[in-house]
């Protein structure tokens, strides 16, 4: 019987790296952001907030992070895919952190979820965007 197993999570590195990227692609389309790394168990790695982004944002990006890694798809999919169920999605609209909107994707190396990251504080497509311009800078999928 195997008792523990191994879990790959994001390194302190790629975390800070995938911040500053989402913080240098906000900069260049000319918005404020607040971007949140977790880990694969959805455990905060990494935070990086822009001067004047929203303060409610803080919350909604690491949650973001949180939903991303602990489902392993966008939060902009998660309606698409669980939402259909009305059970399922009144059930888990009770639970705090989900976030069912854009900004939060799970970051993937070679297929493996390592954790999520999330963006708030422009428009849905515009954390997405930042949000991938921080995967692509670490390789992740």
């Amino acid at each position: 019987m195997t008792v523990a197993v191994g879990q790959s999570v994001i390194s302190a590195e790629a975390a800070a790296v995938a911040l500053k990227a989402a913080i240098a692609h906000a900069e260049s389309i000319g918005v404020r952001i607040n971007v949140a790394v977790s880990d694969s168990g959805g455990n905060l790695a990494g935070f990086l907030r822009m001067p004047g982004a929203f303060i409610q944002s803080i919350d909604i990006a690491i949650d973001k992070a949180y939903t991303a890694a602990g489902f392993g798809f966008s939060t902009k999919d998660w309606m698409k895919l669980i939402g259909h169920d009305e059970g399922m999605k009144f059930g888990f609209s009770a639970r705090p952190r989900l976030v069912v909107f854009g900004g939060g994707l799970p970051i993937r190396v070679n297929g493996e979820l390592i954790g999520g990251i999330g963006v708030s504080g422009a428009s849905e497509a515009q954390d997405e965007e930042c949000a991938r311009a921080a995967l692509t800078a670490i390789g992740a999928e």
